[in-house]
């Protein structure tokens, strides 16, 4: 097992709210397909921050998730979708070849609490047009009394099932587990897993996590252990290792330096592989792409280790 803890990071520019960031990291890059994780909150809008206003800004060759555990966020795409997401519920875009898109935290949410994940598409998929789904997860029991789960993406063995779409083999889910709870999670031993505290005390196969921690197996195992003693909420990831290399850099994943340099140029030159965002009422109309670093971006395997 791997543990990987988080890094503050500012989200959204000046007097950005700060998220806890384990992916990626240095040592490692993905979790099956998952190349980008991020934990926020509970930050009380108003009294810690100003929420959440995320001008439109691109994604390339990716799916983003939308989850949250408090408060409401509306989201508007070039692709014309427009939708509130709250808690248990999933927004998934898929950004294939272009999209662009806000999200701006609701006048009624009064905490803002929840996760930012991207998932990396495949070679044959990363040119996709741009699309959007939301679900409303069930909330399932756990074995033994153990607590709850919503299962947003993929399969929990014995447990649920989601029916939104995903380019390669994936698991999302969200587990409420009770005071004094010892539950042995079904795992798919073809995927490797991840599973990141947001609240509460947990130990993972006898690791001790801290909140925003994420734990990370190996394909093989094909249970987990989880203990709390006074309760804890988490999200478990898991795939099936995604063996491509990738060029990640700010919103846009590609294939090389050279074709993240030409996203940037196109997003900068308002090129229609993006399109607009119609209803977006903040202060600014776009994100600006931060200049590349200097030297060549260099591409991320599946696995990297100190």
């Amino acid at each position: 097992m791997q543990v990987l803890e988080p890094r503050e990071v500012p989200l959204g520019g000046l007097r950005a709210m700060l998220v806890r960031r384990t992916l990626p990291h240095r040592d490692r890059s993905f979790v099956g397909a998952w190349c980008f994780a991020d934990h926020y909150g509970p930050t009380r809008v108003g009294a810690d921050g100003p929420g959440m206003d995320v001008a439109p800004h691109p994604h390339t060759g990716r799916q983003t998730v939308s989850w949250l555990f408090d408060g409401e966020i509306e989201h508007r795409d070039s692709g014309g979708f427009h939708a509130l997401v709250r808690p248990g519920e999933i927004n998934l875009m898929t950004a294939g070849r272009g999209v662009a898109h806000s999200e701006v935290s609701t006048p009624t949410t009064e905490v803002l609490h929840g996760v930012q994940l991207w998932v990396a598409l495949p070679e044959e998929a990363r040119h996709v047009e741009r699309t959007f789904e939301h679900h409303a997860a069930s909330v399932m029991e756990l074995p033994a009394g153990a607590g709850a789960a919503r299962v947003f993406l993929g399969e929990l063995r014995d447990i649920a099932a989601s029916p939104v779409h995903t380019f390669t083999p994936l698991l999302g889910a969200q587990l409420d587990l009770t005071p004094g709870a010892e539950v042995t999670i079904t795992l798919d031993p073809a995927y490797e897993h991840g599973v990141l505290l947001d609240t509460g005390d947990l130990r993972v196969d006898g690791a001790e996590l801290h909140t925003g921690s994420l734990a990370c197996l190996d394909a093989g195992p094909a249970s987990l252990r989880l203990v709390t003693d006074q309760g804890a909420r988490l999200v478990l990831l898991g795939g099936k290792p995604f063996e491509e290399e990738i060029v990640m850099w700010w919103n846009f994943v590609g294939r090389s330096h050279e074709e993240v340099a030409t996203l940037r140029e196109e997003w900068e030159a308002g090129s229609e592989r993006f399109g607009t965002v119609q209803g977006y009422a903040g202060a600014r109309p776009r994100i600006p792409a931060p200049p590349l670093p200097g030297g060549r971006l260099r591409p991320r395997g599946r696995l990297r280790r100190a």
